[in-house]
Order: structure tokens, then sequence, then C-alpha cells
């Protein structure tokens, strides 16, 4: 990208339009992140809630040495929707030091939604010393962090974790019989097979799809 986008992207990064700001942002995407992540800073503090998330989020996809002790931060922002955007934004880095973070954030906060893409973070993280916060997730009451659990066990392809998973394969919400689906297709036991034999002929089409991909690539 050319210095005259750039220095354009930088004045509507700074614009009082709240909607050129938005668009700015935006267009970041474009633009290498050593390049990007200073005209992200401009926003990272906007007064408008939305535009801090998006730019929050931004800086997990694009990655410096300056995201991380960033993202860091954000954590303890008193907005839930603002630490829930850098724990995801931290499982994007995949910086292997946002494990103990991310862990500690599960099981300190108290909303959903920040326990939630802490444990989908972790699962990006595929760092198999998770699968103790990862089971607590699974038994949790909310079904968003079940089914976040159930995935990220799939991503550290935590084996010995099958079992435990297993009893959702009937669960009432198709959503998690299709995480389940789609997890046991990286955990390759006995149980996972006969599991997406039974699920492939769930009656949501989503979840038989899903467990028919799953066995094709376990047998693979």
């Amino acid at each position: 990208m050319s210095e005259v986008n750039l220095e354009q992207l930088s004045q509507q990064l700074e614009s009082p339009n709240q909607r050129d700001r938005m668009v700015g942002l935006a267009q970041l995407r474009e633009v290498d992140p050593e390049q990007a992540v200073p005209l992200i800073k401009k926003v990272l503090y906007d007064q408008s809630l939305q535009i801090r998330s998006m730019a929050v989020f931004a800086l997990g996809i694009k990655p410096t040495v300056e995201c991380y002790p960033l993202l860091l931060g954000f954590l303890e922002d008193e907005d839930y929707g603002i630490r829930a955007d850098a724990a995801g934004a931290l499982g994007y880095l995949q910086d292997p030091r946002a494990f103990d973070p991310l862990v500690r954030l599960f099981y300190e906060d108290t909303h959903w939604l920040v326990r939630f893409s802490a444990a989908v973070s972790l699962g990006n993280l595929q760092n198999p010393k998770a699968k103790e916060v990862l089971l607590q997730a699974l038994n949790s009451e909310e079904v968003v962090l079940q089914q976040a659990a159930i995935a990220a066990l799939g991503e550290i392809k935590s084996t010995d974790s099958v079992e435990e998973m297993l009893r959702f394969v009937q669960s009432e919400d198709w959503l998690v019989r299709q995480r389940l689906a789609e997890a046991l297709g990286n955990l390759p036991t006995e149980q996972s097979v006969s599991a997406l034999n039974y699920l492939q002929k769930d009656s949501h089409p989503q979840v038989s799809k899903a467990a028919t991909i799953s066995l094709e690539k376990l047998r693979n």
C-alpha cells in the first residue's frame, strides 16, 4: 500500500466522524502488520465501543511485538466485550505466552462471553496442558461453553478426554453435536469412530455431514 493511502487512512482514523474511523479501520486489513499496528493504536481507546472492539481484535491478526503486551492489558478492561475481544485476539496471535493469562481469565472472569473466548483461544494455542481447564468448561451449564470446550479439546488432540465428551452425543443442541462430530475427527480412538458412525445418522444435516467428514479424516 502506498504512503499516500496510509496517510489517508491515518486521517480517516482521526476523523470526528465515527463511520470514517470504522471504514479506515476495516481497510487496515490490506496493510502489513508493522504499518497497521501504529494506525490501530489511534483508535484503541476510541469513544465508540464498536470501534474499540474492532481495534482490539485487529491486534490479533496483525502480529507485531507490540500486540501481545497491548492485548494483555485489555484482559483487565472494565467492559466484558473488550475483555472477550482481547482473549479472542490472543488466540489468533498464537503466542504461547498467552496460555497462563487465558487460563487465569477463564477461572477468574465472571462473564460467560469472556470465559467462552478464553476457552476457544486455549484451543487455538494447541497446548495439551489446557485439558484441565477445558474439562471445567465442558462441565459448565452454559451451552456455548460446552461447544467451545468440545472444539478446543479436539484442537489440543486430547484423546483421553473422548469418554467425557461422548456424553454430548445426544445433546439437545445440534450445534453441540456438530462441534462434537468435528472434534472427534482429531481424536483417533475406537470410541470416536463408533460415535461418529452414530452421529452420521443424526437428524440434523450439518451434524451428519460433519461426522462423515471426520470419519474420512480418521481413515486417511
